[in-house]
């Protein structure tokens, strides 16, 4: 029972909006968010989804992808500081985006995903407070930030690590990468080229036995051949 109870406080605790993946390299291009909203209540659906994108540190060329039953509404924001690319210079981002009409049933998630075309290099986060409304119309903010070295808070908003440059992001070694070959196989590959290199000695040794067998009936002939030359010469 104790067990159980732990189990299922864990699972409380872990359903809050969380994004994937948990890392982007910095300055990333053309990739895509995923939002994922579980619904932790047991009475109510969610109805409404609001996520706030960091206007700070913008995301550029944001596009959002359609969701069967929602809405989404997206709100663009002028910029404090444009960001110069090489396109030009960006003035406004998009700043919100609330998803709306469809529904969470309890003990149901669903993910929301957003399109990018850049993202910032000037700093290792974005955080992205957001805002899930039940059909009872209560709304649970996540919106709660850790502090460095903290534990995480009871409403934590979602957050992307952004990574150096170049860094190794896991599965993907990016282009011109390599991946090292797993122990296992390189044991295989040792084995194996133990086993070609005995191979090919064995074969060396046939062959050489072989000229020495050739050599000796060939030596053994002409030795014959005097023997019986010497028989038939006159004393």
């Amino acid at each position: 029972m104790a067990a159980t109870g732990l189990l299922a406080a864990a699972g409380i605790a872990s359903a809050h909006v969380t994004v994937h993946p948990e890392s982007y390299a910095k300055g990333a291009t053309d990739g895509v968010l995923t939002f994922r909203v579980p619904n932790e209540e047991d009475g109510a659906g969610t109805t409404k989804v609001q996520v706030f994108l960091p206007t700070g540190h913008p995301l550029l060329g944001v596009l959002v992808s359609p969701q069967d039953g929602w809405t989404a509404k997206v709100t663009n924001t002028k910029l404090k500081k444009p960001v110069k690319t090489d396109d030009g210079t960006i003035t406004d981002a998009v700043s919100e985006i609330t998803w709306t009409g469809g529904r969470i049933d309890p003990g149901h998630y669903a993910d929301f995903n957003v399109a990018f075309g850049q993202l910032p290099d000037d700093t290792d986060q974005l955080v992205f407070k957001t805002l899930q409304t039940y059909s009872d119309g209560k709304t649970t903010r996540w919106i709660e930030q850790p502090a460095q070295g903290d534990e995480e808070p009871e409403s934590p908003a979602p957050v992307l690590k952004l990574t150096a440059k170049g860094a190794d992001s896991g599965a993907d070694t990016g282009a011109g990468g390599t991946t090292p070959l797993p122990e296992s196989s390189k044991s295989a590959a040792s084995t194996g080229s133990t086993a070609s290199a005995s191979d090919s000695t064995a074969r060396g040794l046939g062959v050489a036995g072989l000229v020495v067998g050739v050599l000796g009936l060939a030596a053994a002939g002409f030795a014959l051949a005097r023997g019986r030359d010497g028989g038939a010469r006159p004393e």
